[in-house]
């Protein structure tokens, strides 16, 4: 059969690559071990055909659907377009597609949801993103239908499943300390969502450092935002409306701070030059607004390849196989951004203890 005589399939390319089914099949699936010469063979007798896999017929014949999923519970900003297009890259690398989905843990049937995409998609794995890593009953329903999942910055049960994280407590003490050693003491901080551990370990980081200093941080100075520029707004302006306001601010993520930014603009407030503000993930936006943001480089990109090379490593394995003992954790590296946002404690502020 030519390329002009109808659809090509796997017997075609086989017999015109000189080669058996399955040494195409193994090509088509990415699977490993598998030489140069023999790839090569394969793609250049599917070209000449104009052959393409039917992804569909094959999750009906085999195991396999050659979907992952992507799960995650709320947009997130950056943060979620980062991992979506990181794990997207390298699911198609691997000849898989990625299904991208919001649940809601609030409508109350999301278990319901989770379990339809399982069977109805047939997902061959799954990467989470907080807060779902965390949500009972989507854990639970992946175990039951036994659905291979990576977590990616888990609170609970750490051992429960692989997990790709960084390490947030430490970077926010780090940024901590960076203030304080620009004499900084009159700190503020504004939290993040508390659905998602890194939110709390970031706060613990900052408390900790400020108590190595022997600070301790009031009340008046932690502000309950949840990750988003509106009530990143909300909170600076509750701290810089008062009389007193603190000499810097660290706000728990990139868009918060650009609210602190934009907020103290708007009452001629001097940046860095009356107020330090911090951010946390070094996103596009540290860099857009003016003065740019000193912050912590997140490393998404590379949390997202992770998880998504820990998942599809897993899937390589003839029928799933299990998960080493312990379960597999990757720690990747965060990177101090010092920028134009934060100055040492000017001397006419020196004396202002809060």
């Amino acid at each position: 059969m030519g390329a002009g005589d109808g659809n090509p399939t796997i017997t075609d390319v086989a017999r015109l690559a000189g080669v058996s089914m399955k040494s195409v099949s193994r090509v088509i699936n990415k699977e490993p071990n598998v030489s140069d010469e023999l790839r090569a063979r394969v793609t250049d007798a599917a070209a000449a055909l104009g052959y393409r896999p039917n992804f569909s017929a094959r999750s009906l014949a085999g195991v396999r659907s050659y979907l992952m999923g992507y799960l995650f519970g709320d947009p997130g900003g950056d943060y979620t377009h980062n991992v979506e297009v990181n794990l997207l890259n390298r699911c198609r690398a691997a000849g898989y597609h990625l299904l991208i989905e919001q649940l809601d843990a609030e409508t109350g049937d999301i278990a319901e949801r989770t379990a339809a995409l399982v069977s109805q998609l047939r997902l061959d794995g799954v990467v989470l993103t907080p807060p779902m890593t965390d949500n009972q009953d989507v854990l639970g329903v992946l175990e039951s239908a036994r659905v291979p999942y990576v977590r990616i910055a888990p609170n609970l049960d750490s051992d429960r499943s692989p997990q790709v994280c960084m390490d947030d407590f430490g970077a926010a003490r780090e940024l901590t300390q960076y203030l304080l050693g620009l004499g900084h003491r009159n700190i503020a901080i504004i939290k993040g969502d508390p659905g998602h551990v890194a939110a709390r370990l970031r706060f613990e980081g900052f408390v900790d450092a400020m108590a190595a200093q022997g600070l301790v941080v009031p009340e008046r100075n932690i502000e309950q935002g949840n990750f988003s520029y509106g009530s990143g707004l909300q909170c600076a302006r509750r701290l810089l409306d008062r009389a007193r306001p603190p000499s810097a601010i660290f706000a728990s993520n990139d868009d918060m701070a650009a609210a602190v930014v934009a907020v103290a603009h708007s009452k001629g407030i001097d940046i860095p030059g009356e107020l330090s503000v911090v951010g946390f993930d070094d996103a596009p936006v540290a860099q857009i607004v003016w003065p740019t943001l000193t912050t912590v480089r997140q490393p998404i990109d590379r949390m997202a390849d992770a998880a998504a090379q820990l998942l599809l490593g897993r899937l390589a394995i003839r029928g799933g196989g299990q998960w080493p003992a312990p379960m597999p954790r990757v720690e990747l590296a965060y990177e101090l951004k010092l920028r134009e946002s934060s100055a040492p404690l000017p001397r006419k502020l020196a004396r202002r203890t809060g």
